[in-house]
């Protein structure tokens, strides 16, 4: 778009515009609204529509959503668990404990994605912001000093910069050229909350390896737990007898698990894919619209969250008229989400290990755990703080 265009030459109606309102928009939005930064969301998806696919929120998560007045309503409707273990059926192979790290949070705190949302939107609104739905945008344009939006109402916003977090399949970030290099596991993923009973403690997040795919149990505050396996073909609406027979074959054996309903349940595919780029120009990314992998380890909504914290500082000083923090945002948090994405590929393809290499794999594992560096560094790597 050149100078001349007259849509360039229109005063700017927003400081930014936020494409999606997911945890990673929300955050955003709620940290540029406390700096007192002019900002508009919008979302395509109605008030309530999200899926509650996340449910883990780490302790660097937490630390950073402190100054936004977010975490300690978390902590009040969320479940802490201080203890993950990975797991061959009942063979416990790497225990991690939180409860030493050197933090406020020292454990995972299990939240519905949903009610994580709730929390940050509450806040959001506090702060006078809302967003609007549904709204999509189509097309961005964009020229030396802003960038236009088309939505699909007509309407043209012009902002300073355009945010996309509107997920893996983000309009912002195909329109702008930015490329989303990986790929995509052959298995389903199939996602349930459940009540159970059984050999399944209320305190622990448990990995169990199987030949036959991981399974991740995770206890919720309500009572359930969150299911998360890989199968070749997952139903769309798992029931209570087809997530029993995925913890009979893959959790534990010497005192069953047993599920006696499904509160819901969902089905999705999953890729690990990096965008080659954060930024370009005024456009930028966070959340799933720039990295996406396995659920394995629960670092999906963290890291996206993460990202918004970082970007609203740098946004904060570009509006301010130093634009260097921008570019400083993409190098600092595009290797972050590479490790992650390579930490949750590596948990997956360990999970999955051929019944030859199985008995290698669990000997190699249990004896790393036996050091204390060994367990240490991945309870740092699990929890954020070595991103601090």
């Amino acid at each position: 778009m050149s100078h001349a265009d007259p849509i360039s030459s229109r005063p700017f109606d927003t400081d930014v515009l936020i494409v999606g309102a997911g945890p990673a928009g929300l955050t955003l939005a709620t940290a540029l609204a406390v700096r007192g930064v002019d900002i508009m969301v919008i979302d395509r998806q109605s008030e309530g529509a999200n899926t509650s696919r996340a449910a883990v929120v780490h302790a660097r998560t937490l630390e950073a959503l402190e100054p936004l007045n977010v975490a300690a309503r978390l902590v009040a409707r969320g479940l802490q668990a201080p203890r993950f273990t990975i797991r061959d059926r009942d063979r416990v192979l790497v225990p991690i404990d939180f409860e030493h790290l050197p933090t406020r949070y020292p454990y995972t705190l299990m939240i519905s994605q949903a009610v994580t949302e709730n929390i940050l939107l509450d806040r959001f609104r506090e702060l006078g912001g809302r967003v609007h739905r549904p709204g999509a945008l189509v097309d961005v344009c964009q020229d030396d000093t802003g960038a236009t939006a088309t939505l699909d109402d007509g309407r043209q916003p012009r902002a300073r910069y355009v945010v996309g977090a509107d997920g893996m399949h983000s309009t912002v970030r195909e329109r702008s050229g930015i490329g989303f290099t990986g790929g995509s596991y052959g298995e389903s993923f199939v996602l349930a909350d459940v009540r159970l009973t059984g050999g399944v403690p209320r305190d622990e997040v448990i990995l169990y390896f199987s030949p036959l795919g991981l399974v991740v149990v995770a206890p919720l505050p309500n009572g359930a737990h969150r299911i998360v396996a890989t199968v070749d073909d997952a139903p769309e609406h798992p029931d209570a007898a087809y997530v029993q027979a995925l913890l009979d074959a893959r959790g534990p054996q010497s005192e069953a698990a047993v599920v006696h309903d499904v509160l819901w349940g969902s089905r999705f595919r999953v890729h690990h894919k990096l965008a080659d780029a954060y930024r370009s120009g005024r456009v930028l990314l966070a959340g799933d619209a720039a990295h996406v992998h396995s659920p394995a380890g629960g670092q999906g909504m963290n890291v996206g969250i993460l990202d918004a914290v970082a970007l609203a500082e740098a946004l904060g000083r570009a509006l301010a008229g130093d634009e260097a923090g921008l570019e400083a945002y993409g190098r600092a948090r595009r290797p972050v989400a590479r490790q992650v994405i390579e930490l949750a590929d590596r948990l997956t393809r360990m999970a999955t290990a051929r019944p030859g290499l199985r008995a290698v794999r669990n000997l190699l594992l249990r004896t790393l755990a036996r050091l204390p560096m060994f367990r240490r560094q991945l309870a740092w790597r699990l929890s954020g703080l070595v991103y601090r």
